[in-house]
């Protein structure tokens, strides 16, 4: 049986105050327990991307295709620098979107601490700084105590299904089954990131979320490319 915590929004705009809070969530993270936390998006679940159980489970409790892997959440570019290869185009968009709702496929670096299991055994990635004080908090401080500051990120819904857009959303349906959600209320967006696809010169739009496919186009031409 897990636990959820409830943070009302007088702590969201004070995230000091309840710091004890964030230090349990890495607690847990690091101890290879899964997590439900609120993003820029819809919520997510997910966990150390570096714990193959943890990747099991999430597959597991999800009904996942095994040859679907899972996006990850991390604290700023550098993490991102560690398991993937940026081309100048990737760069530029890292730049102007993040932290925020654009995940880049990117190419996983040869030598990576990510285990295969988790992207599903391809050679790609996709990273995400995400905009959300609670979670990019927590990936903060994961990279403070020396840990890798990414986590997996998938959405909070059984395969197939409509996303959570609510700690209370979560509660119905993985309750039981994770150890800790982390409820701030609905989310600020209902919709998934928009998936952009950076392994080749050209960009492919996979998912078009609240950034839509003109504006990316239009800043990428703002800048030559």
């Amino acid at each position: 049986m897990g636990f959820l915590i409830r943070i009302p929004k007088k702590y969201i705009e004070n995230l000091e105050q309840i710091k004890y809070l964030f230090e349990i969530a890495v607690d847990y993270i690091i101890s290879g327990k899964l997590l439900a936390f609120p993003t820029d998006s819809v919520y997510g679940i997910g966990g150390d991307p570096l714990s193959s159980e943890v990747v099991e489970k999430l597959y597991t409790i999800k009904y996942r295709d095994r040859n679907k892997g899972f996006l990850l959440l991390v604290s700023d570019f550098e993490e991102a620098s560690k398991v993937a290869e940026f081309n100048e185009v990737a760069k530029i968009l890292a730049e102007k979107y993040w932290p925020g709702q654009l995940t880049l496929i990117l190419k996983k670096r040869a030598q990576n601490i990510i285990p295969p299991e988790v992207t599903a055994n391809q050679d790609t990635i996709g990273l995400r700084v995400p905009d959300n004080e609670i979670v990019l908090e927590i990936l903060k401080m994961l990279k403070s105590r020396g840990k890798f500051g990414g986590i997996i990120g998938t959405s909070a819904n059984y395969s197939g299904e409509e996303p959570s857009v609510s700690g209370a959303e979560v509660a119905k349906i993985f309750l039981g089954t994770i150890d800790l959600i982390i409820d701030s209320g609905a989310s600020k967006s209902k919709i998934p990131t928009t998936i952009v696809d950076c392994t080749q010169n050209k960009i492919k739009f996979l998912r078009i979320g609240v950034i839509d496919e003109t504006s990316i186009n239009e800043f990428l031409k703002s800048k030559g490319h």
